[in-house]
């Protein structure tokens, strides 16, 4: 699993690429989440349009990562753009509907900016195109 984190604005993109799947996929995944919100951020877009396959422990810790996210008053939104097979799972575990998904990024970071501000604001810095440390495994 290979994570890549970039932020616009007030809003932090984690793009997913490879496996969601136990052992370092969703160990990744969890330590991601938690880095960002500690961060103080509170607007996360989980692009996974690159996701090739997901297993229960990657459901598992997508429910666990919008619980935390919801937690910390933070808001947690995906694409739809995702490989089909990965879909259909998420669809099927029911996992699908609970997260807010979008058909692309750009109508995602357009329905952040129409949720407004949240309680606590993201590090200092307007962020545009400004990339974090990507992480991989």
């Amino acid at each position: 699993m290979k994570v890549d984190v970039r932020k616009i604005g007030d809003v932090v993109v984690v793009d997913l690429e490879g496996r969601l799947v136990a052992g370092v996929g969703d160990e990744l995944l969890r330590e991601v989440i938690n880095e960002l919100l500690a961060e103080g951020w509170r607007k996360i877009l989980l692009n996974m349009a690159q996701v090739r396959y997901i297993d229960s422990a990657g459901i598992g810790e997508l429910v666990a990562s919008l619980h935390t996210a919801q937690t910390f008053g933070a808001t947690l939104r995906s694409t739809r753009r995702m490989e089909g097979k990965v879909e259909r799972v998420l669809h099927l575990s029911q996992v699908l509907p609970l997260l807010s998904v979008h058909e692309s990024e750009e109508e995602a970071l357009a329905a952040f900016a129409e949720q407004g501000p949240v309680d606590e604001a993201p590090p200092s810095g307007d962020g545009a195109g400004e990339a974090l440390p990507a992480n991989s495994a």
